[in-house]
């Protein structure tokens, strides 16, 4: 068993028991890790807080890895960096919550990867900061398959279509999993953008239902076992 400090971000937390979580967490130097915290939503002054482990929060902690496939302890806990508007925001919270049933799906591995880390953790601090952020669960899931291996192959896209199957361009239109007409022109005004350029692009309400569609579908395509988020149907409620 080791002790490990890291930045951690929580990706998800369940009761266990009357008192206890089960936390998992994207830690910074040793990939998904996940946390039993006992008596924790018991009263108490001091010691660690169940508010810490509200979703995508971003922590550093001390903890004990048991490298065994079981829960693992945490020993100290502090946030990293607080958010100034996620959590006083229904729409943000709204975006955090979508995103981090999604990240739980995504992400499976074990081991360090410190670019990923420095995505999420980027990426979190821009939503906080900014006020313009109804595009921005899309661009965030969609430049996240660069560090799941499955972003779009940008060449060749004077194509009339996408294959998501493939993550290609593709003029045939009519075959399985090529997006084509409205859903590929939609879509391709996301490629190859960053958060500051995403308050240029233009969606409509329903533009911005067909796009999450489209990337929720590619992640299907791509991830074995990914489940669409519950928490899908609150997110276009919000952006309705």
């Amino acid at each position: 068993m080791a002790v490990v400090t890291t930045k951690a971000i929580v990706l998800s937390s369940l009761k266990f028991g009357d008192s206890s979580l089960i936390v998992k967490c994207f830690t910074e130097e040793e990939g998904v890790k996940s946390y039993l915290i006992r008596g924790i939503l018991k009263a108490k002054k001091g010691g660690i807080k169940a508010a810490y482990f509200q979703p995508l929060t971003q922590l550093t902690i001390v903890a004990s890895h048991n490298n065994k496939g079981t829960l693992n302890s945490i020993k100290e806990v502090q946030i990293s960096n607080p958010y100034q508007t996620i959590y006083r925001d229904i729409v943000k919270q709204s975006v955090v919550l979508f995103l981090s049933e999604v990240l739980s799906y995504a992400i499976k591995e074990e081991e360090k990867n410190e670019d990923l880390f420095e995505y999420l953790e980027s990426g979190l601090i821009w939503l906080d900061l900014h006020d313009k952020i109804a595009n921005f669960h899309l661009l965030f899931l969609l430049n996240l398959t660069r560090f799941l291996g499955f972003y779009p192959d940008l060449s060749d896209d004077d194509k009339y279509g996408f294959d998501l199957s493939e993550g290609i361009f593709s003029d045939l239109i009519s075959q399985k999993n090529i997006i084509s007409g409205n859903y590929y022109y939609q879509f391709k005004k996301l490629l190859g953008i960053t958060f500051d350029e995403i308050e240029n692009v233009s969606f409509s309400k329903q533009e911005r239902q067909i796009v999450l569609k489209v990337i929720i579908q590619y992640f299907e395509l791509h991830l074995d076992g990914f489940k669409k988020p519950k928490s899908l149907q609150i997110l276009e409620t919000v952006f309705s």
